[in-house]
């Protein structure tokens, strides 16, 4: 039973994460021209492991394949998720790219409704969406889907994060979802690896990307999803994309037509009004989802 003190304070880590995780994202938008997005993913990668690690080294000797499976399907949702959204980025630019990712965690939270306002309001946010992405009248196909591809794994990395969360102690199940991400990326990097690109700064650059997109964000995850509700967390997440833009002007030199900037807040009004009108209920469907599946 979560107390209202355990809601705010996974509330309030989870408003510290979207900072966390969008400014490192806006940093990791000035290394990938440099670098390439696997790099910069790998980087990530090790750093979580190399924090997370000593503080929550697996015991995986008693470990059956039931309670094995989502912390390994977790690590591949994680490689998925910031392979194709990093490579989004750098096609569409990280306050579009971030809009898109964002329907991931709005579906989930639409997945059980049947109510008319919610259908409008996932009209509006895919009418946003349309039109933050063909403002100039052309589509990047492809980083449209590498962004819907995020989107999807998002999704996926929510439910998974709570059933880890919820049969691992402490961070012992983040440790082995690291562990799994880092085998699939590091191969993926290496083969896009240009060392003439490296400097110490764009060494401190990629450790502070380590530091604040995943070793910060994703451990207080654990912490979240034990506290709050997927709904609750789809209703926070639901600022995300307006704080990417703002990283993404701030730190990149983003800029948005008065188009997309309308684009960008219908998308989070609707996620919101759709999300935060939802009744709360003893035990929702998604979290039945995320805790009995076998």
């Amino acid at each position: 039973m979560r107390t209202r003190r355990d809601q705010l304070s996974g509330a309030g880590a989870q408003v510290a994460t979207e900072i966390s995780i969008n400014f490192g994202s806006s940093v990791a938008g000035l290394l990938i021209p440099l670098v390439g997005s696997p790099v910069v993913v790998a980087a990530r990668q090790i750093v979580m492991v190399i924090v997370v690690l000593p503080l929550a080294r697996p015991q995986l000797k008693d470990l059956s394949w039931g309670r094995i499976w989502p912390p390994l399907a977790l690590g591949m949702v994680l490689a998925v998720m910031n392979l194709s959204f990093y490579q989004a980025v750098s096609l569409l630019g990280l306050g579009v790219a971030a809009t898109i990712e964002f329907l991931g965690p709005f579906a989930l939270a639409l997945v059980t409704s049947r109510r008319i306002l919610d259908f409008i309001c996932a009209a509006a946010a895919a009418a946003g969406v349309f039109l933050l992405t063909w403002s100039d009248g052309t589509l990047n196909l492809l980083g449209i889907a590498l962004a819907l591809t995020a989107a999807a794994a998002w999704l996926c990395y929510i439910l998974l994060t709570r059933r880890v969360a919820t049969k691992f102690p402490g961070l012992e199940g983040i440790s082995i979802a690291s562990l799994v991400s880092l085998v699939i990326v590091v191969p993926i990097a290496l083969f896009t690896l240009d060392l003439s690109a490296f400097t110490w700064g764009v060494v401190g650059l990629l450790l502070l990307v380590g530091v604040v997109s995943s070793a910060f964000p994703y451990t207080l995850d654990t912490y979240i999803l034990r506290r709050i509700s997927p709904r609750l967390y789809a209703i926070i997440t639901s600022f995300g994309p307006v704080i990417a833009a703002g990283f993404g002007v701030l730190v990149l030199g983003e800029t948005f037509t008065l188009l997309q900037q309308i684009a960008i807040v219908v998308v989070c009004v609707a996620a919101g009004a759709a999300i935060a009108t939802q009744r709360d209920r003893p035990t929702s469907d998604l979290e039945l989802t995320a805790t009995a599946i076998p």
